[in-house]
């Protein structure tokens, strides 16, 4: 199996979780309550963590100099390759739960099947991070639940993050060409975790009296670097510094 693949492949597992993490980073200091505010925080920092893990190995299979900074701040936008549902804006506390439990359900079972690859780095990474994502699962689950099965207008609002998200869930599960020649291979397996997760999704759904849109047109293009605007606008934040000053260190 060539280089060129499996970092393809680790590029859109590490962009996912980068990308969602400093989304999530813009709730610090602005969440509804201060225990939420921490909760949400520390998710983020779990996710970046998580990411810089995947792009220091990346980094090393490359070398050119290149480190870990590399991958988050000097690329643009068609060269991340990371789901829409991510870059989405976080709108309010009603669509960052519902983005947030979407991810999170295909997350774990994700990295329950990453974490028997036969490549000890992925496998290594997988199982660290399961252990984070379990939590995750369960706090998105709590709110989902609570605000859906909450009041009114906390129900309304939950539905509309719901109706106007649920297209970009399909991408979630879309085989790109790099994973494909990583099945291929043996690197990882080719467990259907789509079922799996739509599945538990779907009784989080149901447990909060909301209702799945029908007939929805599924958004893709990320795992090909084609991008919603958000993305731009998230960069423009995110690579600021490291852009004014470039090389700059701590």
């Amino acid at each position: 199996m060539n280089q060129e693949s499996l970092v393809k492949y680790l590029l859109e597992w590490a962009d996912n979780v980068m990308i969602l993490g400093q989304r999530l980073s813009e709730w610090c200091g602005h969440g509804p309550i201060l225990e939420q505010d921490i909760a949400i925080t520390n998710i983020s920092l779990d996710l970046i963590g998580e990411a810089r893990n995947i792009y220091q190995y990346i980094a090393e299979m490359e070398g050119n100099g290149k480190t870990e900074d590399y991958y988050p701040f000097l690329r643009k936008e068609h060269q991340f390759y990371n789901v829409l549902l991510v870059e989405h804006q976080n709108v309010d506390w009603a669509y960052t739960m519902v983005r947030q439990n979407m991810f999170d359900t295909f997350h774990y079972y994700k990295l329950q099947q990453l974490k028997e690859s036969t490549d000890g780095r992925i496998a290594a990474i997988a199982n660290k991070s399961l252990k984070e994502v379990t939590y995750h699962l369960r706090f998105s689950s709590e709110w989902l639940i609570r605000l859906g099965d909450g009041t009114e207008e906390s129900n309304s609002k939950m539905q509309k993050a719901l109706n106007d998200l649920y297209k970009f869930f399909e991408e979630l599960f879309e085989i790109s060409e790099s994973e494909k020649t990583l099945i291929e291979n043996g690197i990882i397996k080719s467990d259907d975790i789509k079922s799996q997760t739509i599945q538990r999704f779907k009784e989080n759904v149901s447990n909060a009296t909301l209702i799945l849109p029908q007939n929805v047109v599924p958004r893709t293009g990320g795992k090909k670097g084609v991008h919603t605007e958000h993305l731009g606008y998230l960069l423009a934040t995110m690579q600021y510094l490291q852009r004014a000053y470039p090389g700059a260190s701590w």
